[in-house]
């Protein structure tokens, strides 16, 4: 794979390669078929993870424990031969092994008697459609027609022969499988199954393909889609986990809807406005760039999305008005996917078509214009604003093409800007009313599924800078506090050292870290020699022979015996076992000592079997489960102390490197403690509709860390949070104040809690910072925390840790609660209150109890 894969990906590819493998054993072994799908939000990365399945697939994965499957072929089959093509691309850029040989789109000329094994073949509707040349000679529905001249296969013909062949393998990855199941209804012969289903039910002589992967972008949708299926198992749905793909940074985090206030026509005004923010967004980029000492900039670029009959001379007015407001924009920076494909004439403008798949790398276009036949499968990061000519009545297009631009275009979460890491979408036929049905779509990604922890849709929000007047000291304060992040149930200690030690070497930090780290693991394993010896000789013998029984029968008497037998391994046994212990410790791991083992004791006559016998040790090691046990702990102990020892130089480097380090950091069952990135820009609204439709300002406050042009911050706070606040800005001492992100970005404190056995994250509400008589500056936690929820016991108790291990940091942490009419705090700096939470089982009683203090507001 050309990109590594996020957490989430891995574990979803590693999901469906379990469930092929069982689909695959059962089809060959008993005839069964089986269908499952994988879900996923849009924008999660479904294509990179098919291009990771496909790897393993046709050529296997020491990574995933999964061996290839030399009979494998893929049909890739949609609705739309552009969306094919797209996969198409898409696959190629993810995928380092998939060649263009190996991906190939089905053209009218196609003709072979089977499937080449090891290729993934594009399918759409239209091209097995009656009509189309490939079917054309195969009885469909009763009817004969001829065969083209020249051609000795139908394409059933050849999905047919390869499913009967028992050295192949059939399956079938149904893109949007949602799309095209819908039967059609004949002329008075009842409902005709439609082309998807007669691949997955069969029809005539043409049995149904084997084994069905969907890839989907909810379950039910899935679901539906397969509820007509014909004797036909499913196995358990991979689903991805929509918070991670959130907080994984590939998807912006907030969505700017703009809207008039008030009745009457303002396309034109909000047209000015889109321009206005793409010269924003645009300058932003350059200014992030130069911060970064990057010579490659984003290039942004905004959508104008149209009704499917649009008024061509209102799209040449909407073009003035863009070149009228930024008349710096290149003559021929526009372009459009309309379907003709074919120049087309706005007003005084001949605009150019541009194919939907190449418009990201085609960074001359910075204004493209649309109607909805990119809103399925497109995808274009750098589409950052979007203004939308469609009435209210066509949300269901504005939101499918709004959740195509939710991609952020360098992969990863920019730290501290939400200008930057936020997409806009200016809707000048809507209203503040209307909209609210576009903001609840967009929560679940646009797609119908759950909503997407972490996203927030704002309408007419306001950009919050850097307070002007907060001192320096305070900022250095904020990113001097520990915040925790969430362990990896799966981490691998030795990968994780070894992407250290390249990234270590590749900034120039630690030369040879490389080899240092391999160098360090050989002593560890060598050490584990000595302490597992006996387990190890042990595990030798295991290695070099072979057990089994045989079977005697007297044909006499019919008395049968079973006599145990030894005998010894060959290579291929030797070095089956020597892989699998390569899973076990990592396959370079397993590579290098080897090596190391045999250059240490062969000379150059007999290195070979030095080699083996090398191998032979380190398949031992592998089935000792000791060993890995100990190897991990040393690789988890040495990548911490290069992270610690090096942390201040990597703080030094761009934020791409620093995002890099940030992961690895994380890679762990017990990460580290990452560090608060400091606040450039955030999107606040500023108001909130009332129950009658009215509009409300939000209360706004002074002193906050970030401030709009007024000085003051916006933020809609319940009754009782507000008065905690209140109270802490009429300390005397209180200087500034922070609102600490819910979201899962690297601006915002975040501590960890358990709850039924799963590892969570809560995010305190409040820092406040004061100024001492000796002029210092020190922090305070302050957490409202409601007493109504399930959890407020396991999030205190997850509070009270972080206080027991950074208590010296802050000068309170308090968690404040209101109890009756009155507040009640716990102070869990106090070391009789966190035993008090430990052993509690009623959060009320907690607050009422005499471990808790009144709160004076």
């Amino acid at each position: 794979m050309k990109f590594t894969l996020k957490d989430y990906q891995e574990d979803a590819v590693k999901g469906v390669l379990t469930n092929l493998r069982k689909a695959a054993k059962r089809w060959h072994e008993d005839g069964d078929r089986h269908a499952f799908s994988l879900t996923a939000t849009t924008g999660a990365g479904k294509t990179v993870m098919a291009a990771a399945v496909f790897e393993a697939l046709f050529h296997g994965d020491d990574n995933f424990d999964f061996e290839p499957d030399p009979g494998a072929v893929v049909i890739w089959f949609s609705d739309d031969p552009a969306l094919n093509a797209q996969s198409q691309f898409r696959l190629r850029e993810a995928s380092d092994r998939l060649t263009l040989s190996d991906l190939v789109i089905v053209q009218n000329t196609f003709n072979r008697e089977k499937l080449e094994a090891g290729k993934v073949y594009f399918l759409n509707t239209q091209k097995l459609s009656k009509s189309s040349l490939l079917v054309r000679g195969h009885e469909m529905d009763g009817r004969q027609t001829v065969m083209p001249d020249m051609r000795a296969f139908t394409i059933w013909d050849t999905i047919q022969n390869t499913i009967e062949d028992p050295h192949l393998t059939l399956y079938l990855v149904l893109d949007e499988a949602h799309r095209g199941m819908k039967a059609s209804s004949g002329n008075g012969s009842g409902e005709k199954p439609t082309i998807v289903k007669r691949l997955i039910n069969g029809a005539g002589s043409v049995p149904g393909i084997p084994i069905v992967l969907g890839i989907s972008a909810t379950v039910e949708r899935f679901n539906t889609a397969m509820a007509d299926m014909h004797s036909r198992a499913t196995l358990p749905n991979v689903v991805v986990d929509s918070a991670k793909v959130q907080t994984s940074g590939l998807l912006k985090d907030t969505i700017i809807l703009d809207v008039p206030n008030e009745v009457g026509q303002f396309d034109t005004v909000l047209v000015r406005r889109g321009t206005d923010k793409l010269k924003e967004i645009t300058a932003a980029w350059g200014e992030y760039a130069k911060q970064q000492d990057d010579a490659d900039t984003v290039a942004p670029l905004m959508v104008l999305q149209v009704p499917n009959s649009p008024d061509h001379g209102e799209i040449g007015r909407a073009l003035d008005t863009i070149y009228e407001r930024w008349p710096e924009l290149a003559n021929d920076a526009v372009a459009h996917v309309f379907g003709d494909h074919k120049t087309q004439t706005f007003g005084s403008y001949s605009i150019p078509y541009i194919s939907p798949e190449r418009v990201q790398e085609s960074t001359w276009v910075r204004v493209l214009i649309a109607k909805d036949a990119i809103s399925t499968g497109w995808d274009c990061p750098r589409a950052e604003v979007m203004v939308s000519f469609r009435p209210a009545k066509d949300r269901t297009h504005i939101t499918q093409l709004l959740g195509r631009m939710v991609r952020t275009p360098l992969a990863r979460r920019i730290p501290g800007n939400e200008r930057l890491n936020a997409v806009d979408c200016l809707l000048p036929f809507f209203d503040t009313q209307s909209v609210k049905d576009v903001a609840k779509a967009l929560m679940s990604g646009g797609d119908g599924g759950e909503e997407l922890p972490g996203r927030r849709v704002l309408i007419n929000p306001d950009e919050m800078k850097p307070n002007p007047t907060i001192p320096e000291v305070v900022w250095d304060k904020l990113l001097s506090l520990p915040s925790q992040s969430l362990p990896k149930r799966q981490a691998k200690p030795v990968k994780r050292l070894t992407s250290l030690a390249h990234e270590l070497a590749a900034d120039g930090l630690l030369p040879g870290a490389g080899k240092k780290a391999h160098a360090d693991m050989h002593k560890v394993l060598n050490g584990a020699q000595e302490r597992y010896k006996t387990e190890i000789e042990n595990a030798r013998k295991a290695v070099l022979t072979v057990e089994g029984k045989s079977l005697k029968t007297d044909l006499k008497t019919q008395e049968m015996s079973f006599n145990d037998f030894l005998e010894a391994a060959d290579f291929a046994v030797i070095d089956d076992a020597y892989r699998r212990a390569g899973r076990a410790i990592s396959p370079d791991l397993a590579t290098s000592y080897s090596e190391a083992l045999a250059m240490a004791k062969g000379d150059q006559g007999d290195l070979e079997a030095a080699l083996i016998e090398a191998r032979v040790t380190v398949a031992a090691l592998g089935l000792v489960p000791e060993v890995k046990g100990y190897l991990e702990a040393e690789a988890e102990s040495l990548a911490n102390q290069w992270l610690t020892e090096y942390r201040v130089q990597i703080k030094s480097l761009s934020d791409e490197r620093q995002e890099v380090y940030r992961q690895i950091r994380e890679m762990s069952v017990h990460p580290l403690d990452v560090d608060l990135a400091k606040p450039a820009s955030w999107m606040q609204p500023t108001t909130i509709r009332e129950a009658d439709g009215t509009e409300k300002q939000l209360p706004r406050f002074e002193h906050h860390l970030l401030c709009g042009a007024d000085g003051m911050f916006p933020e809609d706070f319940n009754s009782w949070e507000e008065e905690v606040l209140s109270a802490e800005l009429k300390r005397p001492d209180t200087i500034a104040w922070y609102r600490n992100p819910s979201r899962a970005s690297q601006d915002s404190l975040g501590v960890t809690y358990e709850e039924d056995g799963d590892v969570r994250i809560l995010r305190p509400d409040f820092i406040i910072f004061a100024k001492l008589p000796d002029g210092s500056i020190v922090a305070d936690i302050i957490d409202p925390h409601g007493t109504q929820f399930s959890d407020s016991i396991p999030k205190l108790r997850g509070l009270a840790q972080y206080a027991a291990t950074y208590g010296e940091t802050f000068r309170r942490i308090d968690a404040v609660a209101k109890v009756g009419d009155g507040f009640r705090v716990l102070d869990l700096k106090e070391s009789s209150v966190r035993s008090a939470i430990d052993s509690a089982t009623s959060i009320k009683a907690l607050y009422g109890g005499d471990v808790a203090g009144e709160y004076v507001l």
